[in-house]
C-alpha cells in the first residue's frame, strides 16, 4: 500500500498545477477555454496538468451565463501552482484587491507563469509586471489597455504574446490559442497537436498573427480628404495627390496626419486599401488579381505581399477563415 501511495504522489507532484482565478461575474466561456485544454481527461491523450480553480472570497461566484459556481479554494491555491491563469477581469476598470496582487507577485518571484485570457490583462497589468513589456488583449479594448497603462506596449493586433514568466491572449477564443501554445512549449509540438485534435481545433495559430477586428472607418478628419480618398483607392494615388487636393505642402499635410491620425500619408492609404481587400475578401468571390487592381495595389504578387506584412496571414487563407474553403 506505501509503494501504491508513493507512486501516486509522485505522478501527482510530475503534474503542471494550472490555477484559475476567477470573480464575479466570470465569464463561463474564457475559464472554459482554461478548463478544456489544461483540466479535460481525454481517452487516448496523456495527461500532464491538474487544473484547479481559486477566488479571493470562497464560496458561490456568479457567472455571465446566468448561474453560479461553487469555488471552494483561495488564494492559498497559488502556493502550489505552477501556472496562474487569469480568464478575463470585467469591467476592466475594476480595481484588484491588495491581497490579490500581493498573491499574484508573490507567485511570480517563487517562478509561477501567470498566463491572461483576454480582459485578464487588466487586472496583471496592475501589478506593474507588464510595465515595459509587450501584451495583447481583445482589439475592442485595446486602445483603454493603453491609455490606462501607459508603460505597456500594447500589441492589439497579436492573438497572444508570451515572454516565458508572462503570457496574454487576446479575445477569448484567442485564449484557446495561447493554452494550446503553452501546452507545446510544456510538451512538444505532437502532444500540443494531438490535444488540439481531440479539441477538433487546428494545431496551432501564430501568435503574430492579425486579429480579425473590423476594419475602422475613416472619420471626417482633414477636412473631407479621407472621404474623397476613400472613393479613389482603385486608382493611383500619391502623398502629393493628398497635399495638392488640400492646397498643402507635403510637410504640412504629414504634420496633420501625424496630429490627428497618429500616422502618415502613406501608411492611411495602404491601410485603407488593405480594409478594403479584406471587405472583398470577406463579401465576393472576385479573384485576388481582381481585387488588387480594386484596390489599387496593382498586382496579386504586390497585394499578396502587402496583405501579409499588414495582417501576417495571406488573402486565400484570410477569406478561407471567413467563407470556408
Amino acid at each position: 500500500m506505501d509503494s501504491v501511495r508513493k507512486d501516486i504522489l509522485g505522478y501527482l507532484s510530475a503534474m503542471h498545477r494550472v490555477v484559475a482565478l476567477v470573480r464575479p461575474v466570470q465569464s463561463t466561456f474564457e475559464l472554459g477555454c482554461a478548463a478544456e485544454v489544461f483540466g479535460t481527461r481525454r481517452a487516448g491523450v496523456p495527461q500532464h496538468y491538474e487544473f484547479a480553480v481559486c477566488t479571493e472570497s470562497p464560496g458561490p461566484v456568479p457567472t455571465s451565463a446566468g448561474y453560479e459556481i461553487s469555488v471552494t479554494r483561495g488564494l492559498s491555491a497559488f502556493r502550489s501552482a505552477d501556472t496562474v491563469l487569469i480568464p478575463g477581469w470585467m469591467p476592466v476598470e475594476t480595481p484588484i484587491s491588495a491581497r490579490v496582487r500581493r498573491a499574484l507577485l508573490r507567485a511570480h518571484e517563487r517562478g509561477v507563469r501567470l498566463v491572461t485570457i483576454c480582459s485578464g490583462v487588466f487586472a496583471l497589468a496592475q501589478t506593474g509586471l507588464l510595465d515595459g513589456r509587450s501584451a495583447t488583449m481583445h482589439w475592442a479594448h485595446a486602445e483603454r489597455l493603453r491609455r490606462d497603462f501607459p508603460e505597456v506596449r500594447v500589441e492589439p493586433d497579436a492573438l497572444y504574446v508570451d515572454h516565458g514568466d508572462v503570457a496574454t491572449s487576446a479575445g477569448a477564443g484567442a485564449g484557446l490559442d495561447l493554452c494550446l501554445h503553452l501546452v507545446r512549449e510544456d510538451h512538444g509540438a505532437a502532444h500540443a497537436a494531438l490535444l488540439a485534435r481531440h479539441m477538433v481545433l487546428p494545431p496551432r495559430r501564430d501568435g503574430g498573427q492579425v486579429q480579425y477586428a473590423p476594419p475602422t472607418p475613416p472619420g471626417d478628419a482633414l477636412d473631407g480628404l479621407l472621404e474623397w480618398a476613400e472613393t479613389r483607392l482603385s486608382t493611383a494615388l500619391s502623398v502629393e495627390d493628398f497635399a495638392a487636393w488640400l492646397g498643402v505642402s507635403s510637410r504640412t499635410l504629414a504634420r496633420r496626419f501625424a496630429e490627428q491620425l497618429g500616422t502618415s500619408p502613406g501608411a492611411w492609404l495602404l491601410s485603407r486599401r488593405i480594409a478594403e481587400a479584406r471587405n472583398l475578401l470577406e463579401n465576393t468571390d472576385l479573384s485576388v488579381e481582381a481585387i488588387a487592381r480594386r484596390v489599387g495595389l496593382t498586382s496579386a504578387v504586390n497585394l499578396r505581399r502587402r496583405f501579409r506584412d499588414q495582417t501576417g496571414t495571406t488573402p486565400g487563407a484570410y477569406r478561407r477563415v471567413f467563407r470556408g474553403s
